[in-house]
């Protein structure tokens, strides 16, 4: 019989993707046969969207764009219109390691609009929250922010349900109230890179991508979601014991 603790149980990437994606927005064509110049410290990456991929409007010209994986690394794009401002996020699977699967971040700016606001970068906002988010009918996570580095999951609901962790993390704020969260999982080679609107507390809102191995462990597999929330709690911390003051943001 398993048991909670035994992770040789649990389920792989596909298996959780039945359904889980009920509560996923509609994707937009906004995008289409445009090109983006991006810039940043490293050079210049150029994106031109024909159709593939899938475009999530975020906000009053914010998007995000998730695009088909190629081989073992796929790419989550960030665009700011209205600021000029982008965020991209590159998820690699490796060959080893802990996590297995790694993420890469680089924000940039956007060549033809005039760039405004606050560079989007990494955030310790999220950090003492514990929040709610559905995923389907079926499916319900919380999550506790603890810190630059950690946050930890349980499954409320679905075929998950009773499973808990504790995993890397990386937030980013893209706006105001608006953070890019990513986590990297030790147990199931997987990761993911979300976008989650934190600004009215009893209704947040997250468009997302999981990208990882398969129940085979050879090949890669990758599927978008969506989830509404709430928050549940806030811990607030004395400053001299502050997890968001006492470690470094990772980038």
């Amino acid at each position: 019989m398993s048991t909670l603790s035994d992770t040789s149980t649990w389920l792989p990437l596909d298996g959780l993707a039945p359904g889980f994606d009920a509560n996923k927005a509609p994707v937009v064509d906004d995008l289409r046969e445009r090109e983006f110049v991006l810039r940043d410290d490293d050079g210049v990456v150029v994106f031109t969207f024909a159709g593939d991929g899938e475009t999530f409007l975020v906000d009053d010209g914010l998007y995000y764009v998730q695009l088909p994986p190629s081989d073992r690394e796929t790419t989550s794009l960030f665009l700011d219109l209205r600021d000029g401002r982008a965020l991209v996020v590159i998820t690699t699977i490796g060959e080893a390691g802990t996590p297995r699967v790694t993420q890469r971040f680089r924000p940039a700016t956007i060549d033809g609009i005039e760039v405004r606001g606050e560079p989007m970068a990494p955030s310790t906002a999220l950090i003492g929250r514990r929040v709610l988010w559905v995923y389907s009918r079926e499916h319900a996570y919380e999550h506790v922010y603890l810190s630059p580095h950690w946050y930890t999951w349980q499954c409320l609901a679905g075929p998950e349900r009773g499973l808990a962790d504790t995993d890397e993390n990386t937030v980013y704020q893209v706006r105001p109230g608006i953070h890019v969260f990513t986590w990297r999982e030790k147990v199931i080679p997987c990761a993911s890179v979300t976008i989650a609107d934190h600004r009215n507390a009893r209704d947040l809102r997250s468009h997302g991508v999981l990208f990882g191995l398969d129940a085979t462990g050879s090949h890669p597999t990758q599927f978008t979601f969506g989830a509404f929330g709430r928050l549940l709690s806030t811990t607030v911390h004395p400053p001299e014991f502050d997890p968001a003051a006492s470690a470094p943001v990772e980038s």
